[in-house]
């Protein structure tokens, strides 16, 4: 299949330029943000009143933003071109260039939520239940976003639905991006959202943190099979990539929190 030409750029006036990739950032934290006040001020939701309110998650939102924005940023600058980066760190800021990793995000957004569940003195878990839920909104325009870009492409394919991408080559490849916007963004949305609507799982805090770390690292485990590796980096030990290594540890930790949210629901 020929790769659709989508300019990244949506429109440009001077030197300002809306990208796809922006906007997706911008969508995905708005929609999430509505998403998550709309749980917490759903009382039917919740066995009892949560300690978070809505006006929690209005402030609680420009922590996310920072989180996601400084941790993805720090995240591939550790994790996937360190090397560079030590010799270039002028161009630690250039974001602008790309560069984010999920990863470094999704610590960077612990991270905020964390202390700013301390400072209000809420719940961390039923705060971490309520991003869970909502972060795949995020996942899945990122990923689209990413197809546009022309970017983190999938490994060569013959199967009908390989696409040839303008900086992958003459050979058709895998769109590891969409695969990873249905799973881990479409399909762990709809999971989750069935489990807060019609399975109370909101009485059980922590489950639903659990389920979306484990659910996104085996998602992104498995698609890192046919996901190019990057080019300066490539296989590792035992022929998996960094973003299969960088999962096993979110695989883990979900069915750690899933037991022990089970075991212990107060």
């Amino acid at each position: 299949m020929n790769f659709p030409n989508i300019d990244p750029v949506i429109f440009e006036i001077g030197p300002f330029a809306l990208r796809w990739y922006s906007l997706a950032y911008l969508a995905g934290i708005m929609l999430a943000w509505r998403y998550m006040v709309r749980i917490v001020e759903n009382q039917k939701l919740w066995p009892e009143p949560p300690t978070i309110t809505a006006a929690d998650i209005d402030d609680f939102i420009i922590w996310i933003t920072i989180g996601i924005i400084v941790g993805g940023r720090l995240g591939y600058v550790a994790f996937y071109n360190f090397d560079y980066y030590i010799n270039n760190p002028q161009d630690i800021l250039a974001v602008w260039q790309g560069g984010m990793s999920f990863h470094g995000g999704f610590l960077g957004t612990t991270l905020a939520a964390i202390l700013f569940a301390w400072r209000r003195n809420i719940s961390m878990f039923q705060l971490g239940d309520v991003m869970a839920v909502a972060s795949p909104i995020g996942l899945f325009l990122g990923r689209i976003a990413n197809f546009i870009n022309d970017e983190l492409w999938g490994r060569t394919t013959d199967v009908p639905w390989g696409f040839v991408f303008p900086t992958g080559g003459p050979l058709a490849r895998h769109p590891s991006q969409l695969y990873e916007a249905i799973l881990e963004g479409l399909l762990l949305l709809c999971v989750l959202s069935f489990l807060v609507y019609r399975k109370s799982i909101l009485s059980r805090p922590g489950t639903l943190i659990g389920l979306f770390f484990a659910g996104y690292g085996i998602s992104r485990f498995l698609v890192e099979f046919v996901r190019e590796p990057d080019a300066h980096i490539g296989t590792l030990y035992l022929g998996l990539s960094m973003g299969q290594y960088l999962s096993m540890p979110m695989i883990i930790c979900g069915i750690c929190f899933v037991f022990f949210a089970q075991r212990h629901p107060k």
